[in-house]
């Protein structure tokens, strides 16, 4: 699939997958960037909004932009997503993390 068909499907025929595995693990596909990240806070913007991961000694060990995958090593203690349908150009980085 090439990046203009993937910009054309709707929120329906979009697939993301997120496998936390005992607290410590996180596994996320239908990433499109890494926003920022340290050992406390990670921010990815996926296909279906940004996905806010809270924690402690946190580490991204894989990142492919090119698949879409990200896995986060660390004690994560929550995970949110920001509403996909207020997305606007006009809102900048920090109103979109702190909602």
């Amino acid at each position: 699939m090439v990046v203009e068909e993937r910009k054309n499907i709707g929120l329906n025929n979009i697939v993301q997958n997120i496998v936390l595995e005992n607290r410590n693990k996180l596994s996320v596909s239908g990433v499109k960037d890494v926003i920022s990240f340290d050992d406390e806070l990670v921010i990815i913007e996926t296909e279906l909004g940004l996905l806010t991961v809270k924690g402690n000694n946190l580490k991204i060990n894989k990142l492919s932009i090119d698949t879409g995958d990200v896995s986060v090593e660390g004690e994560i203690s929550n995970l949110g997503y920001s509403d996909p349908t207020k997305k606007s150009q006009e809102q900048g980085l920090f109103s979109k993390i702190f909602k």
